[in-house]
């Protein structure tokens, strides 16, 4: 929709961020980082690390997406759902059913068939076959390394009267960042802001801020069963993005998407079952 409407998708990520900011600290009473409490909190750093992943991960599926295409940015993005499930298995002992690794399978197909690309689209290759390679390499360890993080965060250090604190300081850190770009961008002038990126960011930050607010208080509904929940919330959105790509922008989706889609649904169903 960004790219539709012209508008600067990095200004309306930033702002998105402030919004997730704004959003949890009416949602949580106050914003945490205002009491040096929050600052001996043993989360601050993870939340740290989160808010840098989070501008790292953005900018990386934009040059993917750029330079060697959406399909590779897409499956390289969602792929990474197998590495969640494996730190789930190892750290933390969960048992995975035989209907739960059929579905994990399923899913890593339904995924590569979802986002192929339909038609004959032009796909833009970089010259620099390591960056061809690192890029979506860098992009799937750290999508996976990200929802990893997520889970042995809320299971370490998170309870209900501090998880939305957690994740306000996470959205802090990533907003503070951007922000910190931008200034520099504007400075040298490579930069104007933008009144409808504004109104993007706000549109996408509170949606935004509640699906991670979600995902966290998901797993502490159902614990031990991050490596159901994480696989299912990816196909999740693969399955949900490829839908409103057809109906909302009338994309034509070939016959390998359409099975690809099916597959997502069987995939879903069968992780699904072992919860």
């Amino acid at each position: 929709m960004l790219e539709r409407l012209r508008i600067d998708s990095f200004q309306a990520i930033v702002f998105n961020y402030w919004t997730c900011v704004i959003t949890g600290s009416i949602i949580n009473g106050s914003f945490p980082l205002s009491s040096i409490d929050t600052f001996q909190q043993p989360w601050l750093p993870w939340a740290v690390v989160m808010g840098f992943t989070f501008i790292l991960l953005f900018n990386i599926i934009a040059y993917t997406a750029k330079n060697i295409g959406v399909a590779v940015a897409s499956v390289a993005n969602k792929l990474s759902m197998v590495i969640p499930f494996l730190f789930s298995l190892l750290l933390y002992s969960e048992v995975a059913s035989a209907w739960q690794i059929a579905g994990i399978i399923l899913a890593l197909v339904a995924v590569v068939l979802t986002c192929y690309p339909s038609g004959n689209p032009a796909t833009v290759v970089h010259r620099n076959i390591a960056v061809f390679i690192l890029a979506p390499a860098i992009l799937f360890i750290g999508s996976g390394l990200l929802d990893t993080m997520i889970k042995y965060v809320e299971q370490r250090f998170l309870h209900a009267a501090n998880d939305n604190d957690y994740i306000v300081s996470a959205f802090f850190f990533a907003a503070l960042i951007g922000a910190l770009i931008t200034i520099v961008q504007v400075i040298r002038k490579k930069l104007v802001i933008e009144r409808r990126a504004i109104v993007a960011g706000i549109l996408i930050g509170i949606p935004n801020y509640f699906s991670i607010w979600c995902i966290i208080k998901v797993l502490k509904l159902y614990p031990g069963s991050s490596s159901i929940i994480i696989p299912i919330n990816n196909m999740g959105i693969v399955l949900f993005s490829a839908v409103a790509a057809f109906l909302l922008f009338k994309e034509r989706l070939s016959l390998l998407n359409w099975t690809g889609i099916m597959l997502a649904i069987v995939a879903i169903g069968l992780i699904a079952f072992a919860l």
